[in-house]
């Protein structure tokens, strides 16, 4: 009879947030082989009567030196099973997808030098994480079109012009000024409010806020 070897079980982290404009992921260098000194996703072991949640939540605090809390949204991503995906052997991960704004990231030391990098210009990049990557990224495209997932990237207050940079960057197109307003508008999402965002010498645009400050299933798709 063959001996029973489980696999190695982890969690990886795709955190992503707007940054000037772009959309960005939360990496961290790795301090140890392999690929030490490369970038990577914030990940570690799962271990032993920790659930995947739990081991996300010490992860990003150990590693980037951020609180669980401070994401607005998270979901679980995915399952990576590929056998060779770590030269160390068979490790399955547990991807989760989260979404934060404002994030101050700590000047810590016993980080692992955790920044944000744009998803249009990656690093290069350990393991099968570019994948992972690429994979949350088509997720939260889909996912922008069904729901009201994108409050969890905007301030609290925005102008129509910001809502729809947010779409811009994460879909990573153009899209006609009025028909998006229109659409948008249309569903019901957001209320005008009283007060109104002045950018230098342009004239003063009227901020909107979501109704919900959680995910919220549209009754028909934006797309």
């Amino acid at each position: 009879m063959s001996v029973y070897t489980p696999p190695i079980l982890t969690v990886d982290n795709v955190v992503f947030s707007l940054i000037a404009g772009d959309l960005s992921v939360l990496l961290i260098e790795r301090a140890n082989d392999p690929f030490k000194g490369v970038r990577a996703l914030p990940g570690g072991y799962n271990a032993a009567g920790e659930t995947t949640m739990d081991a996300v939540a010490r992860v990003l605090k150990s590693k980037a030196g951020i609180n669980l809390s401070e994401l607005n949204y998270i979901e679980q991503l995915y399952t990576f099973d590929t056998v060779a995906r770590d030269p160390r052997g068979h490790a399955v991960s547990v991807s989760y997808m989260g979404l934060c704004r404002d994030i101050v990231i700590p000047l810590d030391k016993g980080l692992q030098n955790p920044q944000f990098f744009p998803v249009k210009n990656l690093p290069k990049l350990a393991y099968d994480h570019v994948d992972i990557i690429s994979y949350a990224h088509t997720r939260l495209c889909f996912k922008i079109t069904y729901t009201n997932v994108v409050w969890a990237l905007l301030p609290n207050m925005f102008t129509l012009t910001q809502l729809q940079s947010a779409y811009e960057s994460i879909l990573m197109k153009s899209l006609d000024k009025r028909n998006f307003r229109k659409k948008f508008l249309s569903l019901g999402l957001v209320v005008a409010s009283k007060e109104f965002f002045k950018d230098g010498a342009h004239r003063p645009a009227r901020l909107y806020k979501f109704k919900k400050q959680s995910l919220e299933v549209l009754s028909r798709s934006f797309d």
